[in-house]
């Protein structure tokens, strides 16, 4: 990869998905190169429509939805890659496929070796 992904800088790729699109996410960043990622189980609200349930007799509404939020600190793949395979691995047409933001990161540290910056990651 070239020194000049992500501008030279380090970057957090984030996304909140559907929990049923982890499979697909993974293997779309396995295929991109995507060095380590972290998987989170989230609730959100967005332009997913609430959903009305009962549970022992009492009607509620359920507008938190299950999501799973991935993470994906990158610097040697450009994060325009990583974000555009989550999208494609993510997406259903449906309300509630979810988002995929990214950020810059300004600094890294590695614990166990004590690297920062682009070596950390």
């Amino acid at each position: 990869m070239s020194d000049l992904a992500n501008d030279g800088g380090i970057k957090l790729v984030m996304a909140i998905i559907r929990p049923d699109k982890l499979k697909d996410v993974k293997s779309a960043l396995a295929e991109v190169g995507a060095p380590s990622l972290t998987v989170t189980n989230v609730s959100g609200r967005g332009s997913q429509p609430a959903t009305k349930s009962q549970w022992r007799g009492e009607e509620y509404t359920v507008d938190l939805h299950q999501k799973v939020k991935i993470e994906c600190i990158v610097a040697e793949i450009p994060a325009e890659d990583v974000a555009d395979a989550i999208a494609d691995a993510a997406h259903t047409g449906e309300k509630g496929d979810g988002k995929v933001f990214v950020l810059p990161v300004e600094e890294a540290y590695q614990v166990r070796t004590g690297k920062t910056g682009r070596d950390a990651v």
